[in-house]
């Protein structure tokens, strides 16, 4: 991790627990926001505006909040004007590393080799783990934000004209109900997940087990009468449920002890996450294989490196990689 901007130990997945040994995840610390105008977001300081080609995302395809991102930028249009580079999916004792893996990039932006040294490069006295994604400014060197909620967020709205209009993943009308769905699944199980992955007693792991299983029968129960969580439309808190559900049965289920049922042992979770991965460019930011490999490479779960070759996917079919 980085301590006053020098890497100083081997990348770790438990930073902070808490008192019963459960883990607690990194505050992000990059909190600025694109806007049409460049005026000041709901976090950080103002003068980042929407203009194609300024900014560049970095992201993961094994990370779930780096995904979100991607899945906003493909919905919203912003290909052209919002470049990407991909990590490689295995984590290093130096965490995030920019190589020739299949599927991922060099940083042709940056010229660095270690996500950390980006974050070094916009605060010379960061500390903590360096995490993705990170949405960098080309014109002003630094990361704008390194919060997937906020830039899924800036996807949505901050690009202005730059992005499609006919979709919209936080509209006005819902913004209470997408809120509330999204407090509810986060810690239970978007997050909950890695509660019991890498919970350090007994007690902690029960606790995060029995959060992720109520909540995965309760999203069955939901999705019985509706195509999306909130009806016929796609919104944002849909894509921040896809991303954990599509890495369940992969990774989480086996590496993460989450081991009860699969999402394929739901019939309405299943069948939710094809019409997802069925909507035009979401399909494309999923990457098995990345899941794998990235989850695997973790030493402290998977001291032996060594990648299962199963599970067989229900979806593979629709995915490209």
């Amino acid at each position: 991790m980085l301590m006053n901007g020098k890497w100083t130990a081997d990348w770790q997945p438990v930073q902070a627990k808490d008192e019963k040994g459960g883990f607690v995840r990194q505050t992000s610390s990059f909190r600025n926001w694109v806007t049409p105008d460049g005026s000041a977001g709901p976090t950080g300081e103002g003068g980042f505006p929407a203009e194609a080609g300024r900014y560049h995302l970095y992201v993961a395809l094994i990370c779930p909040w780096a995904s979100r991102t991607l899945i906003a930028r493909k919905l919203k249009g912003l290909e052209d004007a919002v470049s990407v580079s991909v990590v490689e999916p295995a984590l290093t004792d130096e965490g995030w590393r920019f190589g020739d893996y299949p599927g991922s990039d060099r940083d042709e932006v940056n010229g660095v080799t270690f996500l950390h040294e980006l974050y070094t490069r916009a605060d010379p006295t960061v500390s903590g783990r360096a995490t993705v994604p990170v949405l960098w400014d080309r014109e002003r060197q630094t990361i704008v934000n390194n919060e997937s909620a906020d830039i899924v967020r800036m996807m949505n709205s901050g690009f202005g004209a730059l992005a499609d209009e006919g979709i919209d993943l936080y509209p006005a009308d819902l913004c209470g109900s997408i809120d509330a769905l999204n407090d509810r699944i986060y810690p239970r199980l978007n997050n909950g997940v890695y509660r019991a992955g890498f919970a350090t007693t007994q007690v902690a792991y029960d606790e995060a087990f029995g959060d992720v299983f109520g909540m995965l029968d309760e999203l069955e129960t939901h999705l019985e009468t509706r195509t999306f969580l909130l009806g016929e439309r796609l919104t944002e808190a849909d894509i921040r449920l896809f991303v954990t559900l599509i890495r369940f049965d992969a990774a989480y289920h086996g590496l993460f002890k989450c081991n009860l049922r699969r999402v394929a042992d739901y019939p309405n979770l299943s069948a939710y996450v094809n019409r997802i991965l069925a909507v035009p460019g979401v399909a494309g930011t999923v990457s098995i294989d990345h899941i794998k490999r990235g989850y695997y490479s973790i030493k402290s779960l998977n001291p032996s490196g060594i990648v299962p070759l199963g599970p067989r996917l229900a979806f593979a079919d629709l995915l490209v990689g």
